[in-house]
């Protein structure tokens, strides 16, 4: 588990702000919101992310049956507060197996989601065919919302990528056939919306996927 923030896009050390720049550093990709340590999932460790995110924490809720909520990360510091959010949740896969799901909610360019999904990034625009009618549709945050299979991400994951409340939407599955649970209209929830709702979330232990 980090300790120190990294960069969102790449893993790599990043620089905190001072004499000569007011912004984190990375030595690749310049100026980035950095990516915050993460912590074993709770309720108060996701209220904190809920509190001080500008985007939005989505999950979906209810969680399919037997599904937990296994992390979260986010991009941001305490000045600018949470620019990106990726909440974990793990249960059974809708072939037998586990499953896990990411979804990252994210500002134009942080880059986390395409990290996650193993893809070149920042933003899932260019992997879109959006002349295409979408794949599969959400309801986030009460609308529906068309999100488009990514098909050129790597072969042991699902990806789904769209916009919500406008700003980039993620959805990022293993193994791949646990993508089959995006075709269930599923239902999203940003969770600064749910109130004391969040402190009804079921935890499970820390997936490893949100620390690659």
């Amino acid at each position: 588990m980090r300790g120190e923030p990294s960069c969102p896009k790449c893993g790599g050390r990043v620089r905190a702000p001072g004499l000569f720049s007011d912004s984190w550093q990375c030595d690749v990709h310049g100026t980035v919101h950095p990516l915050q340590p993460v912590v074993p999932p709770s309720v108060e460790a996701l209220g904190v992310v809920v509190k001080r995110a500008q985007v939005p924490v989505w999950m979906p809720w209810p969680l399919p049956l037997g599904w937990l909520f296994t992390g979260v990360a986010t991009a941001g510091d305490d000045r600018t507060g949470g620019r990106a959010t990726a909440v974990a949740c793990s249960g059974p896969g809708p072939v037998g197996g586990m499953g896990e799901m990411l979804l990252v909610a994210e500002e134009l360019g942080v880059g986390l989601g395409a990290r996650y999904a193993g893809m070149p990034g920042p933003d899932p625009g260019p992997h879109l065919s959006v002349d295409r009618s979408p794949q599969v549709k959400v309801h986030a945050a009460g609308r529906p919302t068309p999100l488009w299979h990514v098909e050129s991400a790597p072969p042991n994951r699902a990806v789904f990528a769209g916009e919500a409340r406008g700003l980039w939407l993620w959805a990022i599955l293993w193994p791949e056939q646990s993508g089959l649970l995006m075709y269930d209209e599923l239902v999203l929830t940003d969770l600064r919306d749910a109130g004391g709702e969040v402190e009804m979330v079921p935890c499970g232990a820390l997936s490893p996927r949100i620390l690659s």
